[in-house]
């Protein structure tokens, strides 16, 4: 499935619907990574941390729009080296939705997957869920189960990022 640019148009004439492909393709194969580990429930709102996170590294690792089935195997390795732990993809993602923003102001044209790249990000920047705190170093005794220790309010990419890299790895 190859595609050329960042969308497709329906129709015949004005007023002619926009459909964001490269964001729904880069949406698709986040969703297939993180259901084939099979990490989170689907209806999680981790999961939808993990997708997000892995959409808008797949949306925006593409710079020249031609992301297709067969070259996603060859990106895996370029996925999984930006959303590793030491790499400062928050500052890449901003970087590149300003370079992509500009883009398309330049060009005088509204850009649907940037939109969608737009929400996707803005959630998971503002969102936040509870999750374990990794940091705490219990007082007393290990906690008698997973939802027994301490909890932080944290980023849904904080989340997101790491359980996007896991299912990289186990795909």
């Amino acid at each position: 499935m190859l595609h050329r640019g960042h969308e497709s148009r329906d129709g015949t004439g004005g007023g002619e619907l926009a459909v964001p492909m490269a964001w729904l393709y880069a949406e698709y194969i986040a969703d297939e990574l993180l259901r084939t580990g099979d990490l989170m429930p689907p209806t999680s709102f981790e999961f939808r941390a993990g997708r997000d996170a892995l959409a808008l590294t797949v949306f925006l690792s593409d710079t020249d729009g031609e992301l297709s089935g067969v070259r996603v195997i060859s990106q895996l390795e370029h996925w999984l080296s930006l959303t590793a732990y030491d790499q400062p993809w928050r500052d890449w993602v901003h970087e590149r939705m300003a370079e992509l923003t500009e883009r398309a102001d330049r060009s005088g044209t509204a850009s649907p997957d940037l939109a969608l790249a737009a929400d996707a990000w803005r959630w998971l920047e503002e969102t936040e869920l509870l999750a374990p705190d990794l940091d705490a170093v219990p007082g007393g005794g290990a906690p008698a189960g997973e939802d027994d220790g301490p909890k932080v309010w944290t980023p849904a990419w904080q989340l997101g990022l790491p359980l996007g890299h896991l299912a990289i790895h186990l795909f």
